[in-house]
């Protein structure tokens, strides 16, 4: 049975601040655009959209469809040919497979390479995937809790437990 670690509304806004503050730090690369990681990363985004001031734009990966995931892609791809730069928010980088599924996607569809960038409020030094930008890390070698999120605590916790039942070598 996996620990359930809630994360507090402050913990979460706390979190969104040290995002913004990195993003304010790092004078070498601003983006143009916020992009929200559906379903996980579309809250972190609105949030950190208003901290920076940077308009919000969305992806849909954790729905699985194609209309909503791989065509926006395909499009945001285009903005950077178009010398626009783009911040990928979720939630956490836990084994990297969005991660992989989105950086591969845009290559596939032409993106400029170092115009795209990510940003996690948790991220997994374990990880097959490296971010540039997180608020707080962990090693799933050794913190095997499941993160409940202020908006997924609303979900029933039969809803919670089969999310995290899901990759069972995540949180066992």
């Amino acid at each position: 049975m996996p620990i359930f670690t809630p994360i507090r509304q402050h913990e979460f806004v706390a979190a969104v601040h040290i995002l913004a503050a990195k993003l304010v730090e790092d004078t070498e690369w601003k983006p143009d655009y916020i992009i929200g990681i559906g379903r996980g990363g579309l809250v972190p985004a609105v949030f950190l959209s208003h901290a920076i001031g940077l308009p919000t734009l969305s992806v849909d990966y954790s729905s699985q469809v194609k209309d909503f995931a791989d065509e926006p892609l395909v499009k945001l791809a285009a903005r950077t040919r178009g010398g626009e730069r783009l911040l990928f928010v979720d939630d956490i980088n836990d084994s990297g497979r969005t991660i992989t599924h989105l950086r591969r996607a845009l290559a596939a569809a032409g993106a400029v390479e170092g115009s795209v960038r990510f940003a996690m409020l948790i991220d997994n030094v374990s990880s097959a995937e490296r971010i540039e930008y997180c608020a707080r890390t962990i090693d799933r070698a050794v913190t095997k809790d499941w993160f409940v999120f202020p908006w997924e605590a609303v979900a029933p916790d039969a809803a919670i437990a089969e999310d995290a039942a899901e990759v069972p070598e995540r949180t066992a």
